[in-house]
């Protein structure tokens, strides 16, 4: 999504008529671009895998700060809406230092943000340590993966996005297992802290993201390494200058006195040449840094606050609109199902398959066939992308009329499939915007779905709160759904009667 020193997709040549053409570099699509999926693919398991899998955890905060559920759902929407809502920002880290530092330092502070939970005292402690520092750790991995594969792929890049994201279907259903076993055998607190543990692994992740070379130089025609000249100063010229006179004037006759001298002073000179260097040094290291934190900062901004044009083209407008709705009809169920079961007394049901794990393990396959069915030639992505949404919108709707095991299974199994057009999202956006704003454009998505899902539980907690029923929170959220595929449903619509309009009067003027 963001463009770094270090993600670069092509090397540039020059043609005979000094041209700078494009040729692709030799891992795209291939080599070491699979193990960019394979990396995103367990980042996904170790990041979206464990939020999804929040609900275990939601349940043992209730029993032990005995807080409401409306507050205690702000921890799992915190940690999920900041994971999403961070990413125009991460963007800032990317073209900074790349996106392997980016992953690697991310990966730390989401572990930091899991063993620091581990001793909460109160759910607003788990505001800060993990809604917050785990949260913010979450974004700075997730961002670098999904960007890397983008990189490293231009034919394929629907398939690979579809099966590295599949890793967040596994990780739902592997991490509500492992999180259920580790608080049923070790308590909710040693549980995070040996997922802190766990979530190391993210800096392994991050190491396997290796930058694309640049290859070839398009300002070398010939294609020949630029010579790079050794980091002398001038003061190590003047020394080695200095040193040389000195040593030419040891060797003529007469000066046999100062030759006891000599060693003394070759000490003096080396050490001051040695100070030297490393000033020199400093101050090099110091300048790069300052020149890339100004030029990454400078790409950021223009990215984002320099694309107004996206914000003139109504149809990505409605697409906004829809996202700040979408997200959290899909996350809620994850958030409160366990708790639902327990009201409904399905747990003994529920533990042996957790509906949670339903949703997850359809939702992998749902990404792929729908990411199959979308490249068809003879189907539009966009039908598709209507038909899962307004597939999803019904489950919503009915999840609340089940109470029994085997009706909500078949709605999680609806959930999970339709939820699966969360593949087909970048390509919608870029069927939006242009592939010149894809990556900006896509941001400014993914921080709607951070709003929504950071808002979308604690709403659903204050209704029950009110209520003491959660079928109301689930008809509200489904209804601002609905409101926002209405947006995308109706925008065009209007575009295609405002450009009648303009024809008609351009019609009549003439």
């Amino acid at each position: 999504m963001y463009t770094s020193h270090e993600d670069i997709g092509y090397d540039f040549e020059d043609d005979p008529k000094d041209k700078k053409t494009l040729k692709p570099h030799p891992d795209i699509d291939g080599g070491w671009a699979w193990m960019m999926v394979l990396s995103s693919f367990f980042v996904h398991i170790l990041i979206m895998g464990s939020q999804m899998a929040l609900g275990v955890l939601n349940v043992e905060w209730l029993e032990e700060f005995h807080q409401s559920r409306g507050l205690t759902a702000w921890v799992s929407s915190l940690s999920m809406g900041v994971t999403l809502i961070v990413g125009p920002f991460i963007g800032l880290f990317i073209n900074t230092c790349g996106c392997r530092q980016t992953a690697i330092i991310g990966g730390l502070l989401n572990s930091l943000g899991w063993v620091l939970s581990a001793y909460a005292a109160n759910v607003h402690y788990l505001f800060i340590t993990f809604g917050v520092a785990a949260g913010f750790g979450s974004g700075m991995a997730y961002l670098p993966a999904v960007v890397m594969v983008g990189r490293y792929f231009q034919k394929r890049r629907a398939l690979a996005q579809g099966l590295s994201t599949t890793g967040t279907g596994f990780g739902t259903f592997l991490m509500t297992v492992l999180l259920k076993y580790l608080c049923a055998e070790y308590g909710w607190r040693n549980a995070m802290f040996i997922q802190g543990a766990v979530s190391l692994n993210l800096c392994v992740c991050g190491a396997l993201m290796r930058p694309l070379s640049p290859g070839t130089d398009g300002d070398d025609p010939e294609g020949k390494e630029p010579h790079v000249l050794p980091a002398h100063s001038t003061e190590s010229v003047r020394s080695s200058g200095q040193l040389g006179g000195a040593e030419e004037k040891g060797g003529g006759p007469g000066t046999e006195d100062s030759l006891g001298d000599m060693p003394a002073q070759a000490c003096h000179e080396k050490a001051a040449h040695r100070k030297d260097m490393c000033a020199f040094r400093v101050l090099k290291t110091v300048s790069r840094l300052t020149m890339r934190v100004r030029k990454g900062f400078r790409d950021w901004y223009l990215g984002y606050f320099g694309t107004a044009s996206l914000f003139t083209n109504r149809m990505f407008v409605a697409f906004i609109f829809w996202a700040l709705f979408a997200y959290s009809s899909f996350v809620i169920p994850f958030i409160h199902l366990p708790e639902i079961v327990n009201l409904y007394n399905l747990s003994e049901q529920n533990d042996v398959f957790p509906l949670t794990s339903i949703i997850a393990i359809v939702h992998i396959f749902g990404k792929v066939i729908l990411g199959v069915v979308a490249d068809l030639p003879c189907i539009s992505v966009w039908n598709v992308f209507l038909i899962t949404n307004f597939t999803l919108v019904l489950s919503i709707f009915i999840l609340p009329l089940m109470h029994t095991y085997a009706g909500l299974a078949v709605i999680c199994a609806l959930i999970g499939f339709s939820s699966g057009y969360f593949s087909l999202m970048p390509v919608v956006t870029e069927d939006l915007v242009g592939i010149e704003h894809l990556a900006n454009a896509y941001g400014i998505i993914i921080c709607a779905n951070g709003i929504s899902a950071l808002l979308g539980p604690p709403f659903a907690g204050w209704i029950y709160d009110i209520t003491q029923k959660y079928d109301f929170s689930f008809y509200i959220c489904g209804l601002l759904y609905m409101v926002g595929i209405l947006f995308l449903l109706i925008q065009p619509c209007i575009q295609i009667i405002g450009q009648s309009r303009k024809k008609y009067i351009d019609g009549t003027n003439v």
